[in-house]
Formats: structure tokens, C-alpha cells, sequence
């Protein structure tokens, strides 16, 4: 019942209208045997996501992201259980029609990481970035060979290189000015990253919007949206944990990196920055603040320091 959605001009008409969308999910969730449970969108999400009362999500891939909801499904069924904290249970994956997929899934307990952050007291704040920290080990010392067959990039050296030749354009995009644009090229060149660093399962998006919290003592309850996963150097991981999760903050960086077990230089995580798949260097200066001296060395110090 849903329409094909292969191009960005069938994703704007379809997915985000729910005379199109709710009909057919209505139908899955029939197929799936949850007909008569409460069906509410999530407002956020690169996907359309639903709850399906009070113990499910339905997560929906049309055939433009496919492969996408393949890989979700494979990570969440690979970490399950394996994390210190929650990640959602996969209940059911597949094919529905028109090239869309779904991923049925466990809904976790808790009260999303961003809306919560500015009641949080400093001392909890700390414990909870230890939290993160703790769960980024342990994400990183699994294996990750069983999923190489979803996740990409395979060659982390062309990748680099590929997100290296692309920067400049893509932050000029963004609207980012002159006179940064123009520092791109020769910070990126000035870092030395491997091209064939030790293989690890990255989350790549590492935000308190994909954190849960239990305001009851505010402990890390829940973590989740691995469908942008990828298989890479570790570092990759920390542009989410420094920017959204610790925000410039290096007494919280700190101790989250003390918690993980290791640290990267300030640049090395710069340079990832630049070289993201989603970087939007102008969206993170509004929201983090520049230095005075407007370099992109000292950018790196005063997002990615830490006490």
C-alpha cells in the first residue's frame, strides 16, 4: 500500500505525509499482528518511525534507503544484549511492498538525552558521559567481520580520501565563509590519519538524540538509531561525542574519553569533523561558538579539549 520511493522528489511527496504513510504502516502492523495496537509517529528521524503501543517501534525504509534497513536490523541482532546499556531487540525484519523494509523492534525506557540535558546536575552529567564512554568501549571491542557484508566503507584509506576531496565543497554548501573554506584543505592534509586503522563497529552518530536517560538518577538507559553504522577507525565516533553529547565541554570530554580508555588529539577529531559523511561545519558553530582567532587549530582545541 505504500508507494514506490526511489528519488528525492518521491521521498519529499511520500514520506513525510501521513495520508500516504499511515495507511500503509496500518497495514504492516496488520500483517504483523499488531492491528489493534496505538500507532503514533515520531516527529524526529531520518526515517519514518513509529510507536506501536506501548512496547514496539516500527521503522520504515523505503526502497531509495533499502539497504539501510537491512544493515539496522543486522547491527541491532548482532549487539544484542552485548552493550552496558540497552539497544533495541529486533522482534521481526523485512520486505513489505514496493521496495520498502521495515525493522520491528523493542521499544527502550526512557526520556530522550537532549530534552533532559538542561535539568541534569553537573555531577550527573559527568556520570552519565563516563556511561557513554563505557558503552563506546565496549561497542569497539566487538567484532565487527560478521556485518562487513551490510557496512561499508571497506577501504577506510579511499574512503578518507573520497570525504578529503569532497570537504571543501560540501562545507561551502552548508554556507560556510572564505575564510574557512580555505583552511580546509591544508588542516585535513596537515593530520595524519590511518588508512588502515584497526577495523571497529562505529555508531558514527553519536548524539544525546539517540540516548535515553531514567530521570530517576539520570543513568544511561537506552541507546539507538544504528542504521548509519559503519565499519572504521574508532576515532570517526567521537565528532557525535564531542559535539552532541559533550558539547565543547572538555571536563565532560574527559572523562567520557578516561571511561573509553583512550584519547585523540584535538585536530585528529577536527579532521574527522571536516570529513564526516553528515558534517555541517556552520551548523556546529552556531551551536558550539568559534574561537576569536577564527582558525581551524583553534577550533579543534576548543571543541575537542579536554581537561
Amino acid at each position: 500500500m505504500l508507494p514506490v520511493v526511489e528519488t528525492d522528489e518521491e521521498w519529499d511527496a511520500v514520506v513525510p505525509d501521513e495520508t500516504i504513510m499511515r495507511p500503509g504502516v496500518e497495514d504492516l502492523c496488520g500483517r504483523l499482528g499488531l492491528g489493534a495496537a496505538p500507532l503514533v509517529r515520531f516527529p524526529e528521524g531520518s526515517q519514518p518511525v513509529y510507536a506501536v503501543g506501548d512496547d514496539h517501534v516500527l521503522k520504515l525504509f523505503p526502497a531509495a534507503a533499502a539497504r539501510d534497513g537491512v544493515a539496522e536490523g543486522r547491527v541491532l541482532a548482532h549487539l544484542q544484549g552485548r552493550l552496558p546499556v540497552a539497544t533495541p531487540q529486533v522482534r521481526e525484519s523485512g520486505a513489505y511492498e514496493n521496495g520498502w523494509r521495515y525493522v520491528l523492534m523493542s521499544r527502550l525506557r526512557g526520556e530522550g538525552l537532549a530534552q533532559a540535558w538542561p535539568r541534569i546536575p553537573r555531577a550527573d552529567r559527568e556520570r552519565l558521559a563516563s556511561e557513554v564512554g563505557d558503552a563506546l568501549a565496549v561497542l569497539h571491542a566487538l567484532d565487527p567481520e560478521p556485518l562487513a557484508d551490510v557496512l561499508g566503507p571497506g577501504d577506510w584509506g579511499a574512503f578518507v580520501d573520497r570525504r578529503r576531496a569532497g570537504a571543501v565543497e560540501q562545507q561551502r554548501g552548508h554556507g560556510l565563509p572564505d575564510a574557512w573554506l580555505e583552511q580546509i584543505p591544508d588542516f585535513v592534509a596537515s593530520v595524519p590519519l590511518p588508512r588502515e586503522p584497526q577495523r571497529v563497529l562505529l555508531h558514527t552518530e553519536v548524539m544525546q538524540q539517540h540516548l535515553l536517560v531514567d530521570p530517576d538518577g539520570w543513568r544511561l538507559t537506552g541507546f539507538f538509531d544504528f542504521e548509519p553504522a559503519m565499519i572504521g577507525h574508532r576515532a570517526y565516533d567521537f565528532v557525535g561525542a564531542g559535539l552532541f553529547v559533550t558539547r565543547a565541554d572538555p571536563g565532560l570530554l574527559g572523562r567520557l574519553l578516561a571511561s573509553y580508555g583512550r584519547g585523540f588529539e584535538p585536530a585528529e577529531l577536527l579532521a574527522y569533523t571536516l570529513l564526516h559523511v553528515y558534517s555541517n561545519l556552520p551548523w556546529y558553530m552556531r551551536e558550539l561558538g568559534v574561537p576569536s582567532d577564527a582558525t581551524l587549530g583553534s577550533l579543534a582545541d576548543a571543541w575537542f579539549g579536554r581537561d
